[in-house]
């Protein structure tokens, strides 16, 4: 019998699933793919093959769920909070939005 509890849960905002595509916009000007697996009003998670520096600030473009929603993409600035790999040289990046662009 496995007597493992999940850790209390550190988020203030619900968090809500999405599984869009997005872009990490750097400031070259070359956008990397991504994808954001959850999002809420204060952060959200993104998976890609890019490796942020720590507490970098990014910019990043969620696109709208699919053809559910005809909307404009999501543009913020996100700083970086955590990020570890996913072992397929793609990396979960966790952050928290400072700005919403767009």
């Amino acid at each position: 019998m496995n007597d493992r509890t999940a850790p209390p849960e550190r988020r203030l905002d619900r968090r809500i699933p999405l599984g869009c595509s997005a872009s990490i916009l750097l400031r070259s000007g070359e956008a990397v793919p991504a994808e954001c697996v959850e999002l809420s009003v204060s952060g959200m998670t993104l998976r890609a093959a890019y490796v942020p520096g720590e507490q970098e600030v990014i910019e990043v473009m969620v696109a709208s769920p699919g053809a559910r929603v005809d909307r404009p993409p999501l543009v913020t600035k996100l700083q970086v909070k955590r990020c570890h790999a996913l072992g397929d040289g793609r990396y979960e990046i966790g952050g928290a939005i400072v700005r919403v662009v767009g």
